[in-house]
């Protein structure tokens, strides 16, 4: 993992989530990552990425759990 990487742990529906984010190296214009590569549970969750409000992911995955996750990053990230 790159020195840019972070661990996150999270619950969701009773369920128990660690892992780790991955920031994209490619960065908006303001500097910010353009994207977030996330493993949890020791399984690809996916590329998440936000545009004004709203976290996306570009697999299929609970909207409230990309939320969740979503919140964890922007709180790491700030």
């Amino acid at each position: 993992m790159n020195q840019k990487t972070f661990d996150i742990a999270l619950e969701h529906d009773g369920i128990a989530y660690q892992g780790w984010v991955t920031p994209s190296e490619e960065a908006r214009i303001n500097g910010t990552p353009r994207s977030y590569h996330v493993v949890l549970n020791e399984t690809l969750f996916g590329n998440l990425s936000k545009s004004g409000d709203q976290w996306t992911v570009d697999e299929q995955r609970p909207a409230g759990l990309v939320n969740k996750v979503g919140l964890l990053i922007q709180s790491r990230i700030k």
